[in-house]
């Protein structure tokens, strides 16, 4: 019997400072006019927590362990480059994935008109399917204030079944 996995990510990002201003990357798309967020990468919490989310399900650490500021080369890397090796981490642990979750906290940008399009990036990246929502925070917290952009994921991942010697 197959037993699925579930796992949860999670990622922040502050805007960034308005005296270094950075292009706005969420959803694996950039956004051209809206702040950017601060960040080691590109600071897509959104492809971030989808990481995450893959490595919690499959018992194989999280974004830090695999990506974290003290590996030079993924300074500045895109979200996707980051869901594209996960997913490649966690299928060379023998695991597949089901699918994965995201939902993101912000006032803007208005998210609903490029849902498809984020979609299908992020899905193409995980090779996998990848659903994103959005959501307010009714003006409460950091991300009412418009300080910045939380993600919360959850990925399902299943062993890959071991087939027999022959």
């Amino acid at each position: 019997m197959i037993i699925p996995r579930s796992g949860i990510g999670l990622d922040v990002h502050a805007y960034a400072p308005e005296d270094h201003p950075r292009p706005l990357w969420l959803g694996g798309l950039l956004w051209p006019g809206e702040r950017g967020l601060a960040g080691h990468s590109d600071g897509d919490p959104v492809a971030h927590a989808a990481a995450d989310a893959l490595f919690s399900a499959a018992g194989l650490g999280d974004l830090g362990t695999h990506f974290g500021t003290d590996r030079p080369e993924f300074a500045g890397a895109a979200g996707t480059t980051l869901l594209a090796e996960a997913a490649r981490i966690v299928r060379a642990a023998g695991f597949e994935i089901g699918n994965i979750a995201v939902q993101f906290v912000a006032n803007r940008p208005k998210f609903g008109p490029r849902r498809e399009e984020s979609q299908q990036v992020l899905s193409d990246a995980a090779d996998a399917p990848v659903s994103v929502t959005a959501t307010t925070s009714d003006h409460l917290g950091f991300t009412g204030r418009g300080e910045g952009i939380s993600a919360v994921a959850t990925a399902l991942v299943y062993p890959r079944p071991h087939l027999p010697i022959s």
